[in-house]
């Protein structure tokens, strides 16, 4: 992918995603050998059994450097005559599993981060295939050495990442050869995300996310449309306009659209039919309700993470060779208290007709969020199941912290295989009901409804919100608020975006089967 280099006032030559070209440079490899030019090796040890002979030390003299063998434990071993030892946690043999596997290879890879060239040995897990197992070691490794550095000019203590072997002398190795690149190709969506969002908010408008969005379609098999403020107001789309009203940078509509194809271009029957709509705020000051004036208003410009998953995700179905229909839709605008902003008491029309009488300017996401759903109601065929990902309610990030995002949806069948998806991507989830008896708190006395319920339970009332424009399709919610950015390293988290919900979308979209009639 060739991006374009954006231009500002103070900042010439910006590249709005470089993570991308430097996992393409890592060289990947899977051998029986060690390479000579590794600077560390890693080996993994649980806190029971036997260690490896290779690592020349027992159990009791790790112990007494501190190492117990739990997961996401560390312990660097110098020696003279070849690599560094990194000693790595993998816990209990009982418990051992993909999440476990990919904690210990980010552990590894943050021990070793002044190494450029990495080896790990490729640990056996019982009932976990060898591409599965490869594909979570190097999810790990990248993703713990990220680092977004487009406008750093001072020397890097902490080298990229330029090779990297995965010391595998008894499993299959082609079966190894393909995780590892299905473990670039997810990282490498993942990264993407994580650049997009920790990207400035003058630095990337949604008229620049729009160029990069041609790029990653064409590079990627996606057929897109972008609508601009005259699109946007022909098709009624009063959420999108009424939020961007304030804001001085023109939204866009950003559809994607994505149909399998063999591998001579033949189209193929989808195993079912999904629409993605993505909030793309891509700053939030909270409009005319400002938010308080505290480094909050520095994280807002990961307020477009849930469109940066979807695109991310989408840039990778082709190459994974996904059998599902997609259509993502990113919906991208500022939220600005500019003179023209909209106000309390204000009533927006959205797609379809629907009238809202906004009551906090700060709950707009999910007013750029209705307009996205009716759209995706509309489209022929339907769709066998919409989900929608956005940073969206305070709420959720306060009642489940960073570490879970919530999920919550009209059809059972649908949130099971977000969850199911979740779990095996390391991007977890947690359900809330759908509770009807709090609907009555969007009530509201001169429109259809308003955009805010009570004091308590927002997320829930935040979704029952959004359902309105579902039609009655099946339909999950992902409310990634807490989600979407860390503020330490942590794990395979590095500090800043996350890139959170881009492996979940691939997961879920690459096991997509449509759903029963069955509701939640």
């Amino acid at each position: 992918m060739t991006f374009p280099t954006f231009h500002a006032e103070a900042v010439s030559d910006f590249h709005p995603a470089p993570s991308v070209d430097e996992i393409a440079a890592t060289q990947l490899h899977v051998s029986k050998a060690m390479p000579k030019e590794a600077g560390c090796i890693g080996i993994a040890v649980g806190v029971e059994g036997e260690v490896p002979r290779e690592l020349g030390l027992d159990r009791t003299r790790l112990a007494s450097a501190g190492f117990e063998g739990k997961v996401g434990q560390s312990l660097v071993i110098p020696r003279a005559d070849g690599p560094a030892v990194v000693v790595v946690g993998m816990g209990p043999k009982e418990g051992r599993d993909l999440t476990s596997l990919r904690h210990a290879a980010a552990a590894f890879a943050r021990a070793g981060g002044h190494y450029a060239h990495l080896a790990i040995t490729l640990p056996e897990l019982t009932g976990v295939a060898p591409a599965d197992a490869a594909q979570a070691v190097v999810e790990g490794v990248l993703l713990a050495r990220y680092r977004y550095r487009p406008l750093k000019r001072t020397s890097q203590q902490e080298p990229p990442l330029e090779a990297l072997t995965l010391l595998s002398p008894s499993l299959p190795p082609e079966e190894v050869k393909r995780g590892v690149e299905r473990g670039r190709i997810t990282a490498r969506a993942a990264e993407l995300a994580r650049d997009l969002s920790n990207a400035p908010a003058t630095l990337l408008t949604a008229r620049r996310l729009e160029e990069i969005a041609r790029v990653v379609a064409e590079s990627s098999g996606l057929d897109i449309e972008v609508l601009d403020e005259k699109a946007l107001a022909k098709l009624g789309c009063g959420g999108m306009l009424g939020v961007n009203a304030g804001s001085s940078e023109p939204p866009r509509l950003i559809k994607l659209s994505y149909r399998p194809k063999d591998a001579r271009g033949k189209a193929l029957e989808p195993v079912g039919r999904v629409s993605l709509v993505g909030k793309g705020i891509m700053y939030d000051s909270g409009g005319l309700g400002l938010k308080p004036n505290d480094l909050v208003h520095a994280a807002m410009k990961t307020d477009m993470s849930g469109a940066a998953a979807i695109l991310a995700a989408m840039s990778a179905l082709s190459s994974l060779g996904a059998r599902a229909s997609v259509t993502g839709y990113l919906m991208c605008t500022d939220n600005m208290p500019g003179g023209k902003a909209m106000r309390l008491g204000d009533v927006l029309t959205a797609r379809g007709g629907k009238t809202v009488e906004v009551l906090n300017t700060d709950a707009e996401g999910r007013l750029v969020m209705m307009d996205g759903l009716v759209l995706a109601t509309e489209e022929q065929p339907p769709p066998d199941a919409i989900l929608d990902i956005a940073t969206l309610t305070g709420a959720c990030e306060r009642a489940l912290g960073n570490d879970n995002a919530g999920v919550i949806g009209n059809h059972q069948g649908v949130v099971d295989q977000v969850c199911a998806a979740a779990e095996k991507s390391d991007e977890t989830v947690w359900q809330f009901p759908l509770d009807k008896r709090l609907r009555q708190e969007l009530d509201s006395e001169v429109a259809d409804l308003k955009n805010v319920g009570g004091v308590n339970a927002g997320q829930i009332t935040a979704a029952l919100f959004l359902e309105e424009f579902v039609a009655g399709i099946p339909w999950a919610h992902i409310d990634m608020a807490g989600t979407s950015r860390v503020e330490t390293d942590k794990s395979w988290r590095s500090k800043g975006a996350t890139g959170y919900g881009t492996r979940l979308l691939i997961e879920f979209l690459l096991g997509f089967r449509a759903p029963g009639e069955t509701r939640h």
